[in-house]
């Protein structure tokens, strides 16, 4: 079964391709479509925006804007592909090209194909709405020669002007071009399936043990626009609906491995609005469309975000192998350094999330030297629960602070029977230099790391007394 997909309006079949071949080389060198450019080559600038669209189920279509730099070929099956170039076929500009035009939001023009494309998504998503949302928006975007000013003044002008509808028409097409046995695919030694169910999935990668598994590519990708490595099997699980789905009940969330982190944040935001917030920091909303929550579970960094909170929530984790489920605590699954609980041929099937009771008192904290898509220097989550004036329970937790996302135990320990006050504070304060040895690195130094994850800990505190001080940016702000 060959790759079929829309690019523009017109049907495209790819195979004898390799599977790790990315969507923007393939436009670029294959199609000439050299509008799309390459920036960074890991996801980070937005030069390389495109959109992808596929059917939402109800006749019409879902719009996504990804990084094609890290994006594979396999992800095209099924969907539409949208580039700079179509959106002026005929020579005359689309609304979002005349308005960066009329805001003079463009000079060198590198990045402005992304940013076109950018702000393309979001026009027909209805989502420019105000100038903060605009900046949001373009958070995955950098450009190097001129003010972001004239850019954010273009979106706003482009969002007064109605965005097509598609008739249903392209939905049909699409649907028609991914009818079919699965997607499998090899050339150069090296394969790709796209299984459609979790029981496909199960199936494909119990007899390839070894496969790389796909999700939003955020990380996969650079293994091979940066370490030029040579991946033999890849599973592509972007297809894989029955996993990307949240259910909502009573005692919490069950978030299925697919889901990505932009579909999961008004859930967990309703959970927590610290949850909202830290999503909203949370690299780029490229990023967010495409990387998704089982995956940055499995990927195991020791460095994500959604773990450390995940943990101090009491998560729990869905392991599936064939027919066969475990469920273990999250906490548990983290062992060491790149090595997690996870046996040959078992993936990450879903992660359930319990709801806070009321007395329960949560907060979780991103430090990045960039408020905008940085990757964390510390996370930190806290959870607590006091009965008559006692810490009942406590559950602490940090990335960035060790080898994997990790509870502080020796802190939590220093506060559990005592009031959750000062003294308290100041010894659990104390025990975190027992719980972690942090390490120097390019985003913060060890010293750093352990003074910012002891002064959370004090801030956690600050906001949870009676009259608590202002201590986030948004509450000083008139």
């Amino acid at each position: 079964m060959p790759i079929r997909f829309l690019l523009g309006d017109e049907e495209r079949t790819l195979d004898g391709v390799s599977p790790t071949l990315t969507v923007l080389e393939y436009l670029r060198r294959h199609e000439r479509r050299t509008g799309t450019k390459e920036g960074c080559a890991e996801g980070d600038c937005g030069a390389c925006t495109v959109v992808l669209s596929e059917p939402d189920g109800g006749g019409g279509l879902k719009h996504r804007a990804v990084n094609s730099c890290i994006q594979f070929v396999s992800v095209l099956h099924g969907r539409q592909l949208t580039t700079v170039e179509d959106l002026a076929p005929d020579g005359a500009l689309h609304p979002i090209q005349q308005a960066l035009v009329d805001k003079h939001g463009s000079q060198c023009g590198f990045c402005t194909p992304g940013f076109v494309m950018q702000l393309y998504a979001g026009w027909l998503e209805g989502v420019l709405t105000d100038r903060q949302s605009v900046k949001d928006w373009l958070a995955g975007n950098l450009c190097r020669c001129t003010g972001y000013g004239p850019i954010v003044d273009a979106g706003l002008e482009a969002a007064t002007k109605p965005a097509s509808k598609d008739t249903g028409n392209t939905a049909k097409r699409l649907d028609a071009l991914a009818d079919g046995p699965m997607l499998a695919m090899g050339e150069g030694g090296s394969q790709v399936f796209a299984p459609r169910s979790s029981d496909e999935l199960a199936e494909v990668y119990a007899a390839h043990p070894d496969a790389v598994i796909v999700a939003g590519a955020t990380d996969v990708g650079l293994w091979v626009t940066k370490q030029h490595r040579q991946l033999r099997t890849l599973i592509d699980v972007t297809r894989v609906k029955d996993l990307a789905v949240v259910e909502e009940e009573a005692e919490g969330l069950t978030i299925g491995a697919t889901v990505s982190h932009r579909d999961a944040t008004a859930a967990l935001a309703k959970l927590h609005p610290d949850l909202g917030e830290l999503l909203r920091r949370f690299a780029s909303i490229q990023i967010r469309n495409a990387g998704t929550v089982g995956g940055n579970i499995a990927n195991g960094s020791p460095i994500g975000d959604l773990p450390p909170a995940l943990i101090a929530l009491d998560a729990l984790l869905t392991l599936r192998r064939g027919n066969e489920r475990r469920e273990i605590p999250l906490e548990d699954f983290f062992i060491a350094y790149g090595k997690q609980d996870r046996a040959p041929g078992e993936f990450v099937e879903s992660v359930f999330v319990p709801r806070l009771s009321g007395d329960q008192r949560f907060a979780c904290y991103k430090l990045s030297k960039r408020f905008d898509q940085d990757i964390s220097a510390v996370m930190g989550a806290f959870l607590m629960r006091l009965d008559r004036g006692k810490v009942a329970e406590a559950r602490i937790a940090f990335g960035g602070m060790a080898a994997t996302p990790k509870r502080a135990e020796q802190a939590e320990a220093a506060l559990v029977g005592s009031a959750f006050d000062e003294m308290a504070v100041t010894k659990a304060v104390g025990a975190l230099a027992k719980d972690f040895a942090p390490i120097d690195d390019m985003r913060a130094s060890a010293a750093y790391r352990l003074k910012a994850a002891q002064n959370l800990l004090r801030r956690f505190h600050l906001e949870s007394v009676a009259e608590k001080p202002a201590t986030r940016v948004l509450e000083l702000a008139p």
